[in-house]
């Protein structure tokens, strides 16, 4: 029984839940605005294995000002109930499409980031390629040394500043067809390494026209035991046990 380290549990049909959470432990459901994080909350005092982070995920149009101050006065209100900030983060495909100014994007990272040291709470990130660099650079500035960064790719670079800070990554199934995850896995070590489905985000591959659901995982860890020599058994001790000292579960 894997703990699924994000997974957008909100996005799901109510009447899917029930079977979701029967294949796993325990579930990190990751919010991504104030209507999104009333449902993970409401979602997370339904079902115990639901435990729920709050924030605003970065690749969306940024909200206005009011609306920024009314999620983080609800966040604050509700950080007791939480399990930490995110999903939060920098609009990397966004700015793919079309082009959009950065700096408010970083800003309101900033402030989460801020408020992630205040409460005390560790920080789900969207942040990968050169966009991980900017992220590590505001985790330092402000000291901030509990961060996931969740469906991580960046560069050597990037990575070993990663490691070396101790930052966290997780794993999605698509370990099991790309290399460059694969490649990722050989260079992070295993006790800074999760599993997670970020469900329903669909898969290819063995995953293939599937609906995403947490027993996916399991093909992960295999992956994952392949890769550093061990067996499946010794792999999900090990993961289940970084996600649970990560946070705090």
């Amino acid at each position: 029984m894997l703990i699924d380290a994000h997974i957008h549990l909100e996005q799901y049909q109510e009447k899917e839940i029930p079977a979701l959470l029967e294949e796993v432990e325990q579930v990190i459901a990751v919010s991504m605005n104030l209507a999104s994080c009333e449902k993970t909350l409401m979602l997370s005092k339904t079902y115990a294995k639901v435990k729920a982070a709050f924030g605003f995920h970065p690749e969306q149009a940024l909200p206005s000002n009011i609306e920024v101050e009314a999620l983080f006065d609800w966040i604050s209100h509700h950080a007791d109930e939480m399990v930490a900030v995110g999903e939060v983060g920098l609009p990397y495909y966004l700015k793919q499409d079309k082009s959009i100014d950065y700096h408010p994007y970083m800003a309101l990272l900033e402030r989460f980031i801020v408020l992630a040291k205040e409460l005390e709470k560790p920080i789900v990130l969207h942040a990968v390629y050169e966009d991980a660099a900017l992220a590590c650079d505001l985790l330092e500035k402000h000291q901030v040394t509990k961060a996931h960064f969740h469906w991580f790719k960046g560069d050597e670079e990037v990575i070993q500043r990663m490691i070396d800070k101790g930052y966290f990554i997780s794993v999605t199934p698509d370990c099991t067809y790309e290399m460059e995850i694969q490649q990722l896995i050989k260079k992070y070590p295993l006790e800074l390494i999760m599993v997670e489905t970020d469900g329903p985000w669909p898969f290819e591959g063995p995953f293939d026209n599937k609906r995403t659901s947490s027993r996916m995982m399991n093909h992960s860890i295999e992956v994952i035991a392949s890769i550093k020599g061990l067996s499946t058994q010794e792999a999900a001790k090990m993961i289940i046990q970084n996600t649970k000292s990560f946070y705090n579960l």
